[in-house]
């Protein structure tokens, strides 16, 4: 995986843009179970009283809560506090709107700068919330001295304080011992402001419903206003998702784009050899199947990889600021999850790692029958291909269903995690509730982060799944791609006269033998094949005809010896000025898809009508293209099916001729031809290219015979060299040869 990374450079830009929107978008993910948890604690149980030191309040009401507080605390709360007497004008105006008992009640108020003042008014709620605490804790054990019910003087459950509970308290508190006021104020002081502030707000709302503010509208704008501010942050969340999927998928698509060009362009520089190496169906696995693998975990990565630890550390931090006594239930299943996790893919691993080379498998048996299917079905073997196919396909669908059965246990088990999770929170955050130790919307809040938690391990999970077979196909690709040519140009090559050869070709001493192959398959091959004159090969099957000619354009490298064109070695040539300066006929005759125009002038960057023409007229293929309905324009299928395949040859005879080469190859390019249509190409040819050093590999000795030298082969060796007269007398090889093949007269 590390050595295709540097695919990801192009594309920097793009990836620091989807990291920034991930973090916006866990950040956006991590406020939204806090704004829930504002709303329903301040929102709805609150009543959408956020303060808890009233921003107004009674003279009398001040007082009692005077009663609650340390004499320090009491001295700083009132000289906080402002008469509303005071005010005159708009200010006693604006303040009569919203405290319209404001009039008949003597009031006291918070200046605008004592709000806008951060430490001042924190200062004053926590006095303020630690005293009504008191005065609830106050009010609950007097009951409980009373045998009353403990609603009669308000609780912690109740959204608000009954006025007439007030009036009673207002009386009843210079009567009573400050003694017996000291422990409630005394455990005020010891417990945290997490809880104490849970109080206060049933307080100040009764304080501003005796001043006749509407708290409904109060209670509603703060709603709606958290509301609203969540509305937009999932609007938020939407366009980062958005854009995240864009930017991964422009990243994915552009390495995907990259990695098949580079593939491309490595198996457009192999030789013979590295195909034998890599099978065709093994390569296209690689450039396809492969690179879509890897092309989704980038796409899957940016998305997860980036976001999934953003939102599991974030989330794990709010849920211990939320309940730290509650952060064991969050370990437990982090624990739980991750030892389902380890076990599932120790088990599902070794599968995904079989994965590709059985796709490889199963792309080789279609691929065999697909083009091999005249022969499978001439030899009625489609029974035991039908067979061969099932066998591949059912150890790739055994192998896939293995993967899924073992896989599909993952959700159900972290449905099982989640859903005893949520129970876990349940049960223990609804005590801490009941000891008004933890507010219900701080309890939903950390639910939901407990599931982002989950969430972000299960995505992680999913990365896992997806990373061993990734893993694999980017080291397909990788080694294809360090795959070492042993073809290569030279570091400083040299060049033919105005980079077109005169045509000596030159043969000494050369021996070749394949990649780990115990014997050579060409011994001491030496001959020159010189310029006007055509030298032909001829010997039975197997003896290493077409092996020699693929050594001119090095298809493959002489294993010792060398091979020279106008006395330069072969190997100290570019191979694309090697390979410009010959005109090659393979033995079976490719076409390409396209049409016939497009086939005949492959090898030229701007074809001329009269090379196209001149070039099917010497290859006789001029008059079968003018038969068809729209001749040179006539399509051709793919691998040229579509025509026979004389005409394949021909078609494939003119596209070499076109490139006016001072060196022709012809590897039994005339095997499909009728015996009327070869002597008329051999014609041709002598008299169109008869400056050019033209080599013929051939089966039939009437191909040849008027050859000026003729090379005769037997198991890799030269048996014989000369002119069709000298090897009948000379040659007992090519005298067989000639004699299976010609009649007496024809001999004589």
């Amino acid at each position: 995986m590390k050595k295709l990374a540097h695919y990801l450079k192009p594309f920097a830009g793009t990836i620091i843009i989807a990291v920034l929107l991930l973090f916006t978008q866990a950040m956006l993910d991590l406020n939204m179970p806090n704004m829930m948890s504002s709303i329903v604690n301040t929102g709805i149980q609150q009543g959408g009283i956020s303060e808890t030191a009233p921003k107004a309040i009674s003279d009398e009401m001040l007082s009692v809560l005077g009663y609650f507080m340390p004499q320090e605390d009491k001295e700083f709360v009132q000289n906080l506090y402002l008469s509303a007497d005071d005010l005159t004008g708009q200010q006693r105006t604006d303040f009569l709107n919203h405290w319209p008992n404001a009039e008949s009640v003597s009031t006291r108020y918070l200046s605008k700068d004592t709000l806008k003042d951060k430490d001042t008014f924190s200062q004053a709620e926590s006095i303020v919330s630690r005293s009504t605490y008191a005065m609830m804790n106050f009010l609950q054990t007097l009951a409980e001295e009373k045998g009353a019910d403990h609603a009669a003087y308000g609780n912690a459950d109740s959204k608000t304080m009954d006025a007439a509970v007030l009036e009673q308290i207002g009386q009843m508190l210079p009567m009573i011992p400050p003694e017996k006021i000291q422990p409630s104020i005394d455990l005020a002081a010891n417990i945290g402001d997490t809880i104490t502030k849970q109080a206060a707000p049933i307080f100040i709302k009764s304080f501003y419903v005796e001043l006749g503010a509407d708290t409904d509208a109060i209670q509603t704008n703060y709603i709606l206003s958290k509301g609203g501010v969540m509305l937009i942050l999932s609007f938020c969340l939407m366009g980062c998702a958005v854009l995240v999927g864009l930017c991964a998928s422009r990243v994915g698509a552009g390495v995907a784009r990259n990695l098949r060009s580079a593939v491309f362009r490595k198996v457009s520089s192999f030789t013979n050899a590295e195909f034998d190496h890599f099978s065709t169906a093994s390569l296209i696995t690689r450039s396809t199947n492969d690179i879509t693998q890897v092309q989704m975990l980038i796409i899957m990565g940016l998305r997860i990889v980036c976001y999934a630890p953003i939102s599991g550390i974030g989330g794990t931090i709010m849920a211990v600021q939320k309940s730290s006594s509650m952060a064991w239930i969050i370990a437990l299943a982090v624990i739980v999850m991750l030892g389902v996790i380890t076990v599932i893919m120790a088990i599902a691993m070794p599968c995904f790692k079989k994965m590709q080379p059985l796709i490889d498998r199963l792309n080789l048996v279609s691929r065999e029958n697909l083009s091999g299917m005249m022969v499978i079905r001439a030899f009625s073997t489609q029974n035991f291909e039908e067979e061969r196919f099932d066998k591949a396909n059912k150890d790739l669908t055994n192998n896939v269903l293995f993967i899924s059965r073992v896989m599909s246990m993952m959700m159900p088990m972290m449905m099982l995690i989640m859903n005893m999770t949520t129970l876990l929170v349940l049960w223990f955050g609804g005590h801490q509730i009941a000891d008004m130790s933890m507010q219900v919307g701080d309890m939903m809040a950390f639910m939901q982060y407990a599931m982002q938690i989950i969430f972000s391990f299960l995505m992680i999970a999913m990365m896992f799944v997806m990373i061993p077979r990734a893993a694999v196909s980017a080291d397909r690709i990788t080694e294809l791609l360090e795959s070492e040519c042993t073809i290569k140009d030279p570091a400083t090559p040299k060049h033919f006269e105005n980079n077109r050869a005169k045509g000596v070709v030159k043969f000494e001493n050369v021996n070749f033998a394949y990649a780990n192959a115990d014997e050579d398959v060409l011994e001491n091959i030496s001959f020159t094949a010189q310029p006007g004159q055509t030298t032909a090969f001829i010997g039975s099957t197997g003896s290493g005809k077409s092996t020699l000619i693929n050594l001119i354009p090095r298809f493959y490298d002489v294993t010792d010896g060398k091979i020279t064109i106008d006395g330069i070695d072969v190997r100290d040539l570019s191979q694309h000025e090697l390979r410009d300066n010959i005109g090659y006929v393979p033995q079976k005759g490719l076409l390409l898809s396209g049409d016939i125009r497009s086939n005949i002038g492959y090898g030229l960057q701007n074809p001329e009508e009269k090379q196209i023409n001149k070039a099917a007229e010497t290859a006789q293929a001029s008059e079968f293209i003018s038969a068809l309905p729209e001749g040179l324009e006539t399509s051709i299928t793919q691998g040229g099916t579509n025509v026979s395949g004389g005409q394949r040859q021909r078609l494939s005879i003119a596209r070499a001729l076109a490139k006016n080469a001072p060196i022709y190859i012809f590897d039994d390019s005339f095997s499909a031809l009728d015996f009327k249509t070869d002597a008329k190409l051999r014609t041709a040819l002598k008299e169109d290219i008869s400056d050019a050093t033209v080599l013929v590999v051939a089966q039939r000795v009437s191909t040849i015979m008027h050859a000026e030298q003729i090379i005769v082969l037997d198991e890799g060796k030269i048996v014989g060299i000369g002119t069709h007269e000298q090897l009948l007398q000379n040659c007992v090889e090519y005298r067989e040869i000639a004699e299976s093949q010609l009649s007496k007269e024809e001999l004589a």
